[in-house]
């Protein structure tokens, strides 16, 4: 008996393991990028198993064994750079380096707790927060916080909603509709003290899942439509919000290698953000990236805010000029990955905002409003 159930969950794992290898897009492909420290933690119980109960004299035990260590194995290549066993990707902070603390709030729309989330900001006093499926109750609820006189808000009731609070100056702002006409994006400029700009993209694509989208392709899109418009840029950049991706899968590494920036989160830990309510599935979902003309001074997964995410909290120093830092590099056979998926929705990279190349503010009539 001890032999089948094993030998059942190594051929599922097998399985599971092997799907995400598959370019394919539908939902029930795609998902399987996401559960890699339960898949690795699965494989790990199964040899444990494996070693206690069956017979190591029959050569299917190897076989058994062999299948899960390789299950093991080709997870943790996946998920071991979120840990403290990598090399860190981004250097630790110096003092000279001027300070810019961010924060990326996945709100939920129907969670009515704003209070926790305002005691948050009040507490941890960010120069920048975005909230993502934030809709006009949430927006009068965030305007109570006077501190933060910039502002760029697209209230939406179809969760996706989104709004950035600014103490710092924000320039050539604008909502844009990157790929669905109901999901958008806030491409901003914000100004530094001192004078100095960065470019900052805020981004919520939505997620292939059975209740959403039934492929990744818009998500992917969306995702390399912007590495696209900031690849070989010299500008010092960020790109943050709820992505519905994890760090580790292909199509956010794809994204990290023809941008270019970084993720601080390379060498120090997972940071999972999603789910809020459930430990044993949780996986990190809310991201932000930047170019090499930051360091790291900290980053936090704040307490829960009656959402299914947590809230994230990095402090960066910014630096005028670009430190050597290195993250991951594209070759010719990312680069025709990235193009092809690209043909799919007939995007092309010009269409997103490249804040301080242009001076406009251009908003969907109906969809959002600068304050």
């Amino acid at each position: 008996m001890a032999w089948i159930i094993i030998g059942l969950l190594t051929g599922l794992l097998v399985l599971l393991t092997l799907l995400p290898l598959s370019r394919h897009t539908a939902w029930w492909v795609r998902v399987w990028d996401f559960p890699r420290l339960q898949l690795a933690t699965l494989a790990a119980l199964l040899i444990v198993a494996a070693l206690a109960l069956l017979d190591l004299a029959h050569p299917a035990s190897w076989a058994l064994l062999g299948a899960a260590a390789t299950c093991l194995a080709w997870q943790a290549w996946w998920i071991l750079p979120y840990t403290r066993l990598w090399r860190k990707e981004v250097r630790w902070a110096v003092e000279d380096g001027r300070p810019l603390r961010i924060l990326v709030a996945n709100v939920l729309e129907t969670n009515r707790r704003h209070e926790l989330l305002l005691g948050l900001i009040r507490e941890h006093q960010p120069d920048i927060f975005v909230t993502l499926e934030s809709n006009a109750r949430w927006q009068q609820q965030l305007d109570r916080l006077s501190d933060y006189p910039h502002r760029v808000a697209c209230p939406l009731e179809n969760l996706y909603g989104m709004h950035v609070y600014s103490r710092l100056p924000l320039h050539d702002a604008e909502i844009a509709w990157l790929v669905e006409q109901d999901v958008p994006s806030i491409h901003t400029l914000v100004e530094l003290p001192g004078g100095h700009s960065v470019q900052v993209h805020f981004l919520h694509p939505a997620p292939p899942s059975p209740t959403e989208n039934d492929e990744s392709t818009e998500r992917d899109v969306e995702l390399l439509l912007v590495a696209r418009r900031i690849e070989n840029s010299h500008a010092p950049i960020i790109v943050t919000g709820d992505l519905n991706d994890v760090a580790w899968s292909t199509t956010t590494r794809l994204f990290r290698k023809i941008s270019g920036l970084l993720d601080p989160r390379v060498g120090r830990g997972m940071f999972n953000t999603f789910h809020a309510d459930h430990w044993f599935l949780r996986w990190p979902l809310d991201h932000i990236f930047h170019s090499s003309h930051f360091t790291l001074a900290g980053i936090r997964r704040l307490p829960h805010i009656g959402s299914d995410h947590f809230p994230v909290l990095v402090d960066l120093r910014y630096h005028p000029a670009e430190l050597d830092q290195q993250g991951l590099d594209a070759d010719a056979q990312d680069r025709a990955l990235a193009q092809e998926k690209l043909q799919q929705e007939d995007a092309t990279p010009g269409e997103v905002p490249a804040p301080g190349r242009q001076s406009r503010l251009s908003i969907a009539p109906g969809h959002g409003q600068h304050v």
